[in-house]
């Protein structure tokens, strides 16, 4: 590795480090789903409209970003500082102020309108600093994400005694370390602002993404990529409840819920990364193929498994979890590698915006499922995979050798 190429290597580890403190914004109120329950009453239903807030908060804030240009027109680092900051008081005020299922999504919802300019604008501060190896150092990114994701059941578990309150307010402390270290780093030096045009129509410059057919087919892609990925990880708790169950009735060593949420997900991040090695060797395009089908796969085949086969289904679940979000970072590779490049930020937040949009749809749909149908209910996301895989297939005859000339002046 070049001195260079050493040098662009430190700061993504940085932003990967301020993502995972950040993202554990994210699903920080499903670490306390159970103590929630309990206190308010809550359905599973409910509990699904509460992980909807925070999409729903997400999405207003992506489909913000993209159509004033704002993510173009600052420096990414200033907004993830900002919105990590902010995203760490909302969440302050979800654990100390909500009263029941009203006040608590209001609050989640301003916690997913500052993730807004958490996750995109890391992806944008990663190819700011390291262009020419974008899917591999976005495979670190999102399997912080993952981690983030994971981390607020980790923290729960770890600290059984300890009130969901102070949960909580840990995903916050970390979202304020996550703002310090990149208002410390900065920018990079491959991206540059996009200059103020006079009364341009800013609404329209985002949807120029969309008629680049290449950019259009991974953002087509990745949209059936998210009609799965959170829906899977809104029910996993429910999914593992019947495997701790059934292997605290064989006697022995149980894990709780919790533990094994955590690692299911966590999981991800191991191929997120694993896949971004790998898309050195073949592509983005192919590593992204594989994930949706290995994911793809589980959908279709899970609930077929005996109720009984605990290890074939803990097995499958681990499996699941590291395919599902594998590809993720791969679609986010491709699309920063075909979107214009003065239109980077933007692209990509319209591309979050939109399939979050799609994130709202399934996890409504499945978690109202889940109750009647039980596993069954799973195939709900079979669609998701499938249409990915047919809208990636332009895009698997490139290889590595066309992310590796990847570069942004």
């Amino acid at each position: 590795m070049s001195t260079a190429s050493a040098r662009s290597r430190r700061p993504v580890l940085w932003i990967v480090l301020a993502q995972l403190c950040g993202t554990s914004l994210w699903f920080s109120a499903n670490s306390a789903a159970d103590d929630l329950r309990s206190l308010w009453g809550l359905t599973t239903s409910d509990l699904g409209w509460l992980t909807n807030a925070v999409q729903v908060g997400f999405i207003a804030g992506t489909l913000t970003f993209a159509l004033t240009g704002l993510a173009d027109r600052y420096p990414a680092s200033r907004i993830f500082a900002a919105c990590s900051v902010l995203g760490a008081l909302f969440n302050a005020a979800f654990a100390w102020f909500s009263t029941g299922l009203a006040s608590a999504m209001a609050f989640r919802f301003l916690v997913g309108l500052a993730i807004a300019g958490i996750y995109p604008l890391g992806m944008k501060l990663i190819v700011s600093w390291d262009p020419a190896r974008a899917g591999q150092s976005l495979g670190l990114l999102v399997g912080m994400l993952t981690l983030g994701t994971a981390l607020p059941h980790g923290i729960r578990m770890a600290g059984g005694a300890l009130s969901w309150q102070l949960v909580i307010l840990t995903s916050s402390l970390l979202a304020l370390i996550g703002a310090v270290l990149i208002a410390w780093l900065g920018d990079g030096p491959h991206l540059k602002l996009k200059p103020r045009v006079a009364n341009e129509a800013r609404s329209t410059h985002v949807l120029d993404a969309f008629r680049v057919p290449d950019f259009r087919a991974s953002a087509f892609g990745y949209f059936g990529h998210m009609w799965e990925l959170y829906a899977f990880w809104s029910v996993l708790p429910w999914l593992c409840q019947p495997i701790v169950a059934g292997m605290a009735r064989r006697g022995g060593g149980a894990p709780s819920v919790a533990l094994l949420s955590f690692a299911v997900i966590a999981v991800g991040g191991v191929g997120c990364v694993l896949g971004g090695q790998w898309s050195r060797r073949i592509g983005s395009a192919r590593v992204a193929a594989l994930a949706l089908a290995g994911s793809g796969l589980m959908c279709v085949l899970y609930p077929l498994l005996p109720a009984d086969a605990l290890g074939l289904r803990l097995a499958a679940l681990f499996f699941w979890g590291f395919c599902v979000v594998a590809d993720s970072p791969q679609f986010s590779a491709l699309s920063s590698q075909f979107a214009p490049p003065e239109l980077l930020g933007s692209a990509l937040v319209a591309q979050n915006g939109i399939g979050f949009l799609i994130t709202v749809a399934s996890i409504l749909v499945l978690s109202r499922a889940v109750p009647a149908w039980g596993s069954a209910a799973m195939w709900i996301l079979v669609p998701g995979p499938l249409l990915g895989l047919w809208a990636l297939r332009p895009l698997l005859g490139s290889g590595p050798a066309d992310e590796r000339g990847l570069s942004r002046g």
